[in-house]
């Protein structure tokens, strides 16, 4: 039997890309993308061969048993995302999960994931925190921030650069204008912007430029008045 290997690639900078994930991708059979225009780059960067195959989420629920009865019968795959770690707001559940059910070994390099470094460069408290991914566009996005009005830990965003000014008018309406946020885009790239303060600072900065590149947000978490109190006590 194979094995499924899942493949973190840069997301930005391509010489973010560890050497036992460079050697994988030399080896398998085949690697299944999800853009393959996208990775086509890195693996020519890399002078990487190997057969390249499209798997997105409009084709994934049709040929996930498929990949698996093949790494069963043998090959060895490999799954790679656009940018990032596959699964992580990325297709890559529905086939680890296939894999798994059907006895197929399942094999996760560790690897770039844009969510924490912009953790890490926000400077709030990353011993805890809740990563929420995107939000949704429409229906159920004011149920989910809502209930995450009250939330403590330190929270973790995908958002669309279109959208970012309404989310943090959002954010603005749901927190409050004085809770603490940082803003990530581009990160690993050329024009890497990291941008801190409250969500009313961070939403007049935005509204005044035109934003490009993938973007991660980091909000405080509420203030937890027990903390406070511990504070005052000491």
């Amino acid at each position: 039997m194979g094995k499924l290997y899942i493949v973190p690639t840069p997301i930005g900078n391509l010489e973010d890309i560890t050497l036992r994930a460079l050697r994988i991708l030399k080896e398998v059979d085949q690697i299944l993308a999800e853009d393959t225009r996208t990775s086509s780059v890195l693996l020519r960067h890399y002078q990487i061969a190997t057969r390249l195959s499209s798997h997105h989420k409009f084709n994934e629920h049709k040929t996930v048993e498929h990949i698996a009865e093949r790494i069963m019968a043998g090959e060895n795959i490999a799954l790679i995302s656009d940018a990032g770690t596959p699964s992580i707001s990325d297709p890559g559940f529905l086939l680890t999960r296939t894999c798994l059910s059907m006895g197929v070994e399942v094999e996760c390099l560790p690897g770039a994931t844009a969510f924490v470094p912009a953790l890490v460069n926000s400077g709030f408290p990353s011993d805890r925190f809740c990563f929420e991914g995107f939000l949704p566009q429409k229906k159920g996005r004011q149920k989910k921030l809502k209930e995450l009005a009250d939330e403590t830990r330190t929270m973790i965003f995908y958002e669309s650069p279109y959208r970012l000014v309404k989310a943090l008018e959002q954010f603005s309406e749901y927190f409050g204008a004085e809770r603490q946020v940082s803003v990530s885009r581009e990160l690993s790239k050329l024009f890497e912007e990291n941008f801190r303060g409250t969500v009313a600072e961070v939403l007049a900065h935005f509204k005044s430029k035109t934003v490009k590149g993938e973007i991660v947000i980091v909000l405080e978490g509420k203030p937890d008045p027990k903390n406070n109190e511990k504070e005052e006590e000491e």
